[in-house]
């Protein structure tokens, strides 16, 4: 198969699990977004820790892990709200660790262990960031998951699913088309491919799309929210995509991992959600639509 052929099956396996877990049950979602958690905040730390620091990436792959179960069980209603308390200890533990790593080949020498510490304290950000990046959005996600009594509705989550993946494929469609010789460039310097082109058709999928679930009655806001989760949707997920690609291009990576042939990582599927998410979830809390 070609890469394209690739690149097809591999995005129609992935969009196949995340829609397919999200309306078989809680529990299966749940289960898979914990996986996918996982494995995008090792993706993150490995591009910034270059594969060292094992105790320190540990941990804080216990702190994602935290975050989101936590969060999961308290809405899914299994657990009462004083066991948040416990994401005290794997973020205590992230910065105790960084005192007891040292870049491998380090020696005894006095200015050996000074330059190792000096690194030690500029990489301790990445540790905190991980786990805020990668898995608190997604257990934001939980809040909207379920009723105050702890009721299953996937049905608003899968529409901002849609209304991001329909938007990417807009944008890519239109940026191909319109933007790829003669268009006009987003944001060259962080990611040249992009272009205006793109990012209008992406609006325009999103905003269709986002209609369109209005109408067959997926989502029950009124047209006016629904027009503006869209845009807040694809705009926010636009600023996802390319805070990601900045993170890659500091470090030199093109892919933030190999999971998915023909796309990268999980993190390189789930980028521009990172962002788009929280603000979309954050006006639905703010409006009191659900």
């Amino acid at each position: 198969m070609n890469n394209t052929q690739v690149r097809s099956l591999s995005g129609t396996l992935f969009l196949i699990i995340i829609t397919g877990s999200l309306l078989w049950s809680p529990v299966i979602f749940g289960l898979v977004m914990l996986f996918s958690i996982l494995i995008m905040t090792k993706e993150f730390l490995s591009i910034s820790f270059k594969n060292s620091y094992k105790t320190t990436t540990f941990i804080s792959l216990v702190g994602s892990f935290t975050i989101y179960l936590l969060f999961f069980l308290y809405y899914y209603n299994s657990i009462d709200i004083k066991f948040f308390w416990l994401i005290s200890l794997p973020f205590t533990g992230m910065f105790i660790s960084i005192l007891y790593e040292k870049e491998k080949g380090t020696n005894n020498n006095n200015q050996s262990f000074k330059n190792s510490y000096n690194e030690n304290y500029l990489k301790t950000g990445f540790i905190l960031i991980a786990p805020l990046y990668i898995a608190l959005p997604f257990s934001l996600t939980n809040t909207i998951l379920f009723d105050t009594v702890g009721n299953y509705m996937p049905n608003i989550l899968l529409s901002m699913f849609i209304i991001l993946w329909s938007s990417d494929v807009g944008a890519y469609l239109f940026g191909i088309t319109f933007g790829q010789k003669n268009g006009h460039k987003l944001f060259p310097s962080i990611s040249p491919k992009k272009s205006w082109e793109g990012f209008f058709g992406g609006l325009i999928s999103a905003l269709i799309t986002g209609i369109i679930l209005y109408y067959i009655k997926i989502i029950s806001f009124s047209i006016v929210h629904i027009v503006a989760l869209s845009t807040i949707i694809f705009i926010f997920g636009v600023f996802g995509d390319l805070v990601e690609s900045l993170f890659k291009r500091n470090f030199g990576v093109k892919d933030s991992g190999n999971i998915m042939p023909g796309h990268g990582g999980l993190l390189d599927r789930f980028d521009s959600a990172l962002l788009a998410f929280p603000m979309a979830i954050a006006y639905l809390k703010i409006f009191e639509l659900i």
